[in-house]
Order: structure tokens, then C-alpha cells, then sequence
């Protein structure tokens, strides 16, 4: 699309500077479509960003309601009503059956730990391990909640490394949690003359808490110097997020952890020697550049 050729300058007038004539002259060549194209897409950048922004909130306050709602229902009809609020509020005071849940919870601990409390638990778990199917059940659910809590604690030492497996066949790779190394039994069977395992939990994609436990020689597991965190972020996210490798590298040759927080942590040995080579390179003078001799005029 061309735009009216401009008029040659009057006699006796000085011509337009340089820089207005192209001006007007893009002005002049600019479709009209271009802008409405620019718009929307600024638009649509506009609206993905704010979806950005509220979609994890607002899933997060959802989940956070649910999960309120679903405790009062089944813990307030137990409160007595001299300690319900709503007996003597005109409306429902959400969030009291979770804090009665929170301090009864902690009481019955407390009350755990002692003597008494343990020899209670003690005969409590006699009685049931006398029942052939709640046995069963009571047991598998306990180890169930002792492995989640153990997970959960700050002093864990589950899942604190990552790696890389061939799974679920050869040339694809698969990233796994490194829970330890396999001992008991599995050792001392040594399948395929293989006694050095480790036992790693391979989970899967978007929904990471189902996976599969294998146990691989450690040989065929290449360990990463990824976060767990970062890991879980790539699992959760499909690949979607990937983390900053080389952020990543300068925490760990600050001696600082995933958070960013300083630590007894040292750089990894390949880390260290580069330092140490930059180090090298950089207090060394630099070479003088030999001198050039002119050419001589004959």
C-alpha cells in the first residue's frame, strides 16, 4: 500500500529537515492492520499475564477453603457448644473445627510421649494386631504416615539427591529421587551379581506422588547436582519450567544453598578447579605485545 507522494518544497521555502521527511513519509506507507495487530497481541499478553498472576491464587485460596470447610464439617459437630463461637455469633465462624483438630492433635502427641501415653499406644496397637484384617490395614497406614512425616521433617535425609536413569527403556532418560541405598535382603541376593544398589523412586509426570520403586546398580545412575526442588518443578510442570543451571552453578561455588541462604556447603571439585584456573589466568600480568618494526623505505 502506497501512501501520496509528497509535494515538492515552494520556491523560496527551505525543505523539510531529513529526519521529518521520513516520518512523514512512514506515516504515510503505515497500514492501518499493523496497529490493530500490535494491540491485540499486547492484549492478549495483557490477559495471559493476569491469568499468570490469579490462577495460582486463586486455586491455592480454593484448595485452602475446601480443605477448611471439610475439617469444620466433620469436627465441629463434636465441639462442645459452650466452646462454639457459632452458639453465640448470628453467623458461622469458619476455621474452629480446624484449630480444635490443630490443638487436639498436638495434645494427644504430647500426651504420647510420656510413659503413660506410650504404654496405651502400646496395648492399643496389641489389640489391633490381634484383629486379622484391620491388621493389616492399621499397619499399612501407619508406615504409610511414619514415611510422609519422615519425608516432611527438616532433618530428612530422603530424597536429597537426584539423577538420571534409563527408563523406561534404553536412549530415554528419566530423572528419579535417590531415597538410599538398598540393603536387607535385596543385598545379600545380589540379583545378577549386582550387590552395590540404589534405591531410587522414578515418579510420574504431573502427578508425582505415584511412581515406582527400582533398585539399580550405581553405575547406571548419573546423579545430578539439581535441587530437589527444581526437580519436583520440572515433574510437576511437565518440562514446561526449567530451572537456571547456571544460577544454580554460582550458589554452589558461593558455598550457598537452594534458598540462597550461606552454608557449610563447598563448590562441587569441577566447580572449584574453573575457580581456581580464573583465579590463576586473572593474577598473572598479561604478556607485553612484541614490538612491530616499520617497514623501512627504500
Amino acid at each position: 500500500m502506497t501512501g501520496p507522494a509528497l509535494e515538492p518544497p515552494e520556491p523560496g521555502r527551505s525543505p523539510p529537515p531529513a529526519n521529518l521527511r521520513e516520518g512523514l513519509q512512514r506515516l504515510a506507507k503505515d497500514d492501518p492492520s499493523a496497529h490493530g495487530w500490535h494491540l491485540g497481541a499486547r492484549l492478549r499478553n495483557y490477559f495471559l499475564t493476569g491469568l499468570l498472576i490469579v490462577g495460582p491464587v486463586t486455586i491455592t485460596v480454593y484448595i485452602i477453603w475446601w480443605l477448611i470447610n471439610e475439617v469444620d464439617a466433620w469436627v465441629k459437630p463434636m465441639v462442645p457448644k459452650i466452646y462454639n463461637p457459632d452458639t453465640y455469633l448470628p453467623f458461622p465462624v469458619p476455621g474452629i473445627g480446624l484449630v480444635f483438630s490443630i490443638v487436639a492433635l498436638t495434645i494427644v502427641g504430647a500426651l504420647a510421649a510420656n510413659l503413660l501415653g506410650r504404654t496405651i499406644v502400646s496395648y492399643g496397637e496389641l489389640m489391633l494386631g490381634r484383629m486379622p484384617i484391620v491388621r493389616n490395614v492399621y499397619l499399612a497406614l501407619k508406615q504409610i504416615f511414619e514415611s510422609v512425616i519422615t519425608a516432611t521433617t527438616p532433618t530428612s535425609s530422603s530424597f536429597q539427591k537426584v539423577g538420571l536413569i534409563e527408563f523406561p527403556s534404553k536412549g530415554l532418560w528419566s530423572l528419579v529421587f535417590v531415597t538410599g541405598e538398598t540393603s536387607g535382603e535385596l543385598v545379600a541376593l545380589a540379583p545378577n551379581g549386582e550387590n552395590d544398589l540404589l534405591t531410587v523412586w522414578v515418579p510420574t509426570g504431573i502427578v508425582p506422588p505415584t511412581g515406582f520403586i527400582c533398585f539399580l546398580p550405581r553405575r547406571d545412575v548419573t546423579l545430578l547436582k539439581m535441587s530437589v526442588e527444581d526437580a519436583a518443578k520440572i515433574i510437576i510442570s511437565g518440562g514446561m519450567v526449567m530451572p537456571d543451571y547456571e544460577a544454580r552453578l554460582r550458589e554452589l561455588a558461593q558455598g550457598k544453598g537452594p534458598q540462597g541462604k550461606a552454608g557449610p556447603a563447598a563448590a562441587p571439585p569441577d566447580v572449584a578447579a574453573k575457580l581456581a584456573e580464573a583465579r590463576t589466568a586473572a593474577m598473572q600480568p598479561a604478556a607485553a605485545p612484541a614490538p612491530t618494526r616499520s617497514p623501512k623505505l627504500k
